[in-house]
C-alpha cells in the first residue's frame, strides 16, 4: 500500500525553518556555554572548600565532624594562632565570615588572653615529645666557696650515676651526665626565661634544675635572681607557666642555726622562696621536697640524704616519663580536721577540685548482692546472724569481698585507698601528710612515740560485723559475720600494702612544705596502725601477717571491736592491742555499733574477759569514742564497770569527728553530736574519780588537744613519780625475738619509756618541735589572743614596779 504525503502549507513551512534556525545557533554557541558554567562550577566549588577549611582552624570546637579528618587536622608540632573572633550563630549555621579587607587591625578594646608569646613555642612542642632523656642541670651560688665545693660534690654523685648505665648512645632512654652553672654566670634568658630546647638529635630529651643555695642578709647574687623569677611570673607578655616543659626542679638551702636558728627567724630564707617561685613557674613540677642544712652541723649528711632520693627520683622519671600524678583521693571526703594548705597554689587547686565535685549517692554494702558478672542486683545479702557459741568453720570459696568491677571498689579507691589482692587495703593518713610538713604528728606520737610520717595504716580484711554511726568509711567497706570470700595468701598482703604506702609516699613529694629530711624517713616503714577500716582480726592468717610485719621491726598496733572472741584468744603478740569500746551498755552499744551479731554483747563480754588475761603479756588499750547523744551522758558509772572487769594498761578517750556524710546523717548524727574538748576533759576527770573511788589504780597520763583525745593510763606504768606510756620499740623487738628463740616471756612493762614532759596532762600534747597551723583564722585569733594576754601580763609587771618603787 503506498502512502502519499500531504503538501505542507504555508504556516508549517514558516515554523520549520524557525526551528532549523534556533537549532543551528545553538550548534554554535553551546561550546563557550558549557565551558563558562564548568568554569563557575569549578570557582565556586573552590571557594566554598576554603572557607570551610578556615572555619576549621579557626575555631578549637570544630563545627562538624568532616572538619576533623585525617587529611584536614592541624599539625601537632605548629603553635597555636590566635583566631579572629568569629559570629557564633553563623558558624553554627554553616556560614563563615568573609575575610577581612586589608589595611590596619581593628582594636575591639578587649584585654587579649596572656599567651605564652615567643616563648610558646617550646614549651608546646617539648611537652608533646616523648621523654627519651633526663638531663640534670645544677645550678649554684655562693660568696665563700662551700656550696661551690657541695654542688661539685653533688655533680659527681650525679655523674656516677649516670655512668652505671649503659652507653647513651646505644640506649632509648636514660639519665644523661650532669651539668652545673654558677648562677652569677648564667644568662637568666636562657635558663629560666623559658627552658632550654632539647638537642636536634634527642628531643624527647627533658631537664631536671637541681638548686643548691645559701641564705644571705646583705644583697647577693641571689637577690638579683630571685628578683627575676618575680619578674617573669607577672610579666604579661610571658606565660606564667614558662617553664612547665621542665621535667621537674627541686631545691636544697643551705643555712646557720647560729644566727638563724628557725624558719620563721630567716633560716634557709631565700631557699624557701626560690622554692615558690619554681613551684609557680613549673606548674608546680617539684620534683624532691625541699631540703636544708645546717653549715655548722649537719650540711653534709642531709645534703647526702637529699642526693640519694633525687637519685631515686630521678631513676622514676627516666622510668615512668615524669612525675606521675598525686595521690587519688587523698583527704577527700576528709577524715578529720583536714588542714588547708596557706600556699598560693595548693589553696587554687583545691577550689577548682571542689568547685567541679557532684555529690554522689553512697550504696550501702549490706542491701548490695552482687552477680557472678559483677553487676548490682537489687536483693539484700543474705547475712548469717550467727548466735552465741563457737564459730562456725570457714568455708573454702573463691567470691571475691572486693571485685575490681564493684561499686565498693570504686568507693574506696575514690576515697584514696589502694585495693590489695580481693579483701585487703592500704591509705595514706592525713597525719602522715602533716608530719612531713613539719605540722604535728597524731596522739600516738604523744603518748606512744610513734612519729606519724614513719607510720603505715593498712587492714588485710575491709569487712566488718559492725555499722558504726561515726564510721569514717561511709557504708562503703563490705559487712558479713562470716568469712565467706576468697582468701589472700599473707605474702601477698605484706608485701601489696608496703608498696601501696611507699607509692603514696613518693606521691606526696611535690606537696609545698614536704621536708626532705622526712621525706626520706618516711620511705622506711617502723610503723602499722592495723585501724584503717573494717576488722583486721577477722583475717583467717592474721597471725601470720603479724609475723611478716615483726619479721622487718615493723610494730603493731591492732584495733578490733570486740565482736570476734575466738580470733581475739588465739592472737599472737602485738605491740600494742586495742579493743573498741564504744558503749557501756546493750542498748548504746546497739544504737551507735549497730553491730550484725545478735549476740553482739556476750561476744562483747567475752572479749574483755580475754583481754584482763592478755593484760600482763601486752599492751591493751580501751578506746573510747565519745559521741554526744549517744555515749556520754550518765554513762561513767558503766564505763567504769567495764574497766574493772578488764582492768586494761591504758584507756583512750577521745571525741567523735563528724564526716559530714549523708550516712551519718541517716544515722542521726550531725555536728550536734560531737563534744567540745572542754567536755572531754570533763568526762575524763569524771571518769578518773569514779575509779579512785573504786580503788583502781589509774590516774591521767598524757593528752594530746590537737586530737581531742586524753589518755589514762595504769599506774603500772607510773614509775618514780613519772609516766612511761611510750614504747621502747628495739628492746620491744629484742624481747620478742628472745621469746622466740628461747621461751622468755616478758611484760609491758619491760618495753616502757618515758613520757615526754610536753605531753603530760596539762600540757596540750604538741610537740614542740613542730608547727601547728590554724584552721579558718583560728591562727590568727590564737595570735591576737597571746599577744593581748602578754600585753595585759607586761602592764601589770610595770604596775607591780611602779607600786613598788613608790
Amino acid at each position: 500500500m503506498v502512502q502519499f504525503r500531504r503538501p505542507l502549507t504555508t504556516t508549517a513551512m514558516a515554523e520549520s525553518t524557525a526551528s532549523e534556525g534556533l537549532l543551528a545557533l545553538w550548534h554554535s554557541i553551546r561550546f563557550p556555554l558549557i565551558a563558562l558554567a564548568t568554569a563557575l562550577a569549578i570557582v565556586r566549588l573552590r571557594r566554598v572548600l576554603q572557607n570551610r577549611s578556615k572555619a576549621a582552624t579557626a575555631s578549637s570546637i570544630p563545627s562538624s565532624p568532616r572538619s576533623l579528618s585525617p587529611e584536614k587536622k592541624p599539625r601537632l608540632d605548629e603553635s597555636p594562632i590566635a583566631p579572629e573572633k568569629k559570629d557564633t550563630k553563623a558558624l553554627d549555621a554553616g556560614r563563615v565570615s568573609p575575610k577581612p579587607a586589608a589595611g590596619p587591625k581593628r582594636v575591639t578594646g578587649k584585654k587579649p588572653q596572656k599567651t605564652a608569646g615567643r616563648y610558646s613555642d617550646a614549651v608546646s612542642n617539648t611537652e608533646q615529645q616523648t621523654v627519651t632523656f633526663i638531663q640534670p642541670i645544677i645550678f649554684w651560688a655562693s660568696l665563700t666557696g662551700n656550696t661551690e665545693r657541695y654542688a661539685k660534690v653533688l655533680l659527681g654523685d650525679l655523674r656516677t650515676a649516670a655512668q652505671s648505665e649503659s652507653d647513651p648512645e646505644n640506649r632509648e632512654r636514660g639519665l644523661l651526665a650532669p651539668q652545673i652553672h654558677d648562677l652569677s654566670e648564667v644568662d637568666y634568658e636562657d635558663y629560666f626565661t623559658t627552658a632550654p630546647k632539647p638537642p636536634s638529635t634527642s628531643p624527647g630529651t627533658r631537664y631536671v634544675y637541681l638548686f643548691l643555695v645559701p641564705s644571705y642578709n646583705i644583697d647577693t647574687i641571689l637577690d638579683t635572681f630571685l628578683a627575676h623569677l618575680d619578674e617573669t611570673h607577672h610579666d604579661f607578655r610571658i606565660d606564667t607557666g614558662s617553664l612547665s616543659s621542665l621535667a621537674g626542679y627541686a631545691v636544697f638551702g643551705f643555712g646557720d642555726k647560729e644566727g638563724w636558728p628557725t624558719e620563721e627567724e630567716g633560716f634557709c630564707s631565700q631557699a624557701k622562696e626560690l622554692d615558690r617561685w619554681m613551684a609557680k613557674l613549673t606548674d608546680k613540677k617539684r620534683a624532691y621536697p625541699l631540703g636544708f642544712g645546717d653549715v655548722k652541723s649537719d650540711a653534709e649528711t642531709s645534703l647526702k640524704e637529699w642526693t640519694q632520693g633525687i637519685q631515686d627520683i630521678l631513676g622514676d622519671i627516666v622510668e615512668q616519663g615524669g612525675l606521675g600524678e598525686g595521690v587519688p583521693g587523698s583527704g577527700d571526703p576528709l577524715e578529720s580536721d583536714e588542714e588547708e594548705s596557706d600556699d598560693e597554689e595548693s589553696g587554687q587547686s583545691k577550689q577548682k577540685t571542689r568547685k567541679g565535685r557532684k555529690p554522689q549517692a553512697v550504696v550501702d554494702l549490706e542491701d548490695i548482692k552482687m552477680g557472678a558478672d559483677g553487676q548490682v542486683g537489687g536483693s539484700p545479702i543474705p547475712v548469717d546472724f550467727t548466735t552465741a557459741g563457737a564459730s562456725q568453720a570457714i568455708q573454702p570459696t573463691e567470691k571475691e569481698m572486693v571485685p575490681k568491677t564493684s561499686p565498693t571498689y570504686a568507693a574506696l579507691t575514690k576515697q584514696g585507698y589502694t585495693i590489695v589482692g580481693s579483701h585487703s587495703g592500704v591509705k595514706i593518713c592525713r597525719w602522715t601528710k602533716s608530719a612531713l610538713r613539719g605540722r604535728g604528728s597524731c596522739y600516738k606520737f604523744s603518748f606512744y612515740g610513734i612519729r606519724s610520717h614513719l607510720c603505715m595504716e593498712a587492714t588485710p580484711s575491709l569487712s566488718c560485723s559492725n555499722k558504726c554511726v561515726f564510721c569514717w568509711r561511709h557504708g562503703t567497706n563490705p559487712v558479713g559475720t562470716t568469712w565467706r570470700w576468697k582468701v589472700d595468701s599473707p605474702d601477698l598482703i605484706f608485701d601489696g600494702v608496703k608498696e601501696g604506702h611507699y607509692k603514696k609516699i613518693k606521691m606526696l613529694r611535690g606537696v609545698p612544705g614536704v621536708r626532705a629530711e622526712r621525706f626520706a624517713e618516711a620511705m622506711r616503714i617502723r610503723h602499722c596502725a592495723l585501724s584503717l577500716v573494717g576488722e583486721p582480726i577477722f583475717y583467717p592468717h592474721i597471725n601470720r601477717f603479724l609475723d611478716l610485719l615483726h619479721s622487718e621491726h615493723i610494730s603493731s598496733f591492732l584495733v578490733c571491736n570486740a565482736q570476734h572472741p575466738d580470733q581475739l584468744e588465739t592472737l599472737h603478740r602485738v605491740t600494742q592491742l586495742y579493743v573498741s569500746i564504744d558503749a557501756s551498755n546493750r542498748d548504746s552499744l546497739r544504737k551507735i555499733d549497730r553491730p550484725l551479731h545478735r549476740d553482739f554483747w556476750e561476744r562483747f563480754q567475752r572479749c574483755l574477759d580475754i583481754l584482763r588475761e592478755k593484760r600482763h603479756m601486752q599492751r591493751t588499750v580501751f578506746r573510747l569514742t565519745l559521741v554526744k547523744g549517744f555515749n556520754i551522758d550518765d554513762e561513767v558509772v558503766g564505763y567504769a564497770n567495764l574497766v574493772e572487769k578488764a582492768l586494761p594498761c591504758f584507756i583512750e578517750i577521745k571525741g567523735v569527728t563528724y564526716c559530714g556524710t549523708s550516712t551519718s546523717a541517716g544515722a542521726g548524727l550531725t555536728m550536734q553530736n560531737v563534744p567540745f574538748y572542754e567536755e572531754i576533759q570533763e568526762f575524763v576527770l569524771s571518769l578518773n574519780k569514779e575509779l579512785e573511788r573504786r580503788g583502781l589504780d589509774y590516774g591521767i597520763a598524757a593528752e594530746h588537744a590537737h586530737s581531742c583525745c586524753v589518755l589514762l593510763a595504769s599506774k603500772r606504768f607510773y614509775v618514780n613519780g613519772k609516766w612511761h606510756s611510750r614504747i621502747d620499740y628495739p628492746r620491744f623487738f629484742e624481747l620478742l625475738e628472745r621469746e622466740k628463740a628461747d621461751g622468755t616471756s616478758f611484760r609491758p612493762e619491760d618495753y616502757m619509756k618515758e613520757t615526754e614532759e610536753w605531753a603530760l596532762w596539762g600540757n596540750g600534747g604538741f610537740d614542740p618541735n613542730d608547727k601547728r597551723v590554724h584552721l579558718k583564722g583560728e591562727g590568727k585569733k590564737a595570735q591576737r589572743a597571746a599577744a593581748a594576754a602578754a600585753a595585759a601580763a607586761e602592764e601589770e609587771e610595770e604596775e607591780e614596779e611602779e607600786e613598788e618603787e613608790a
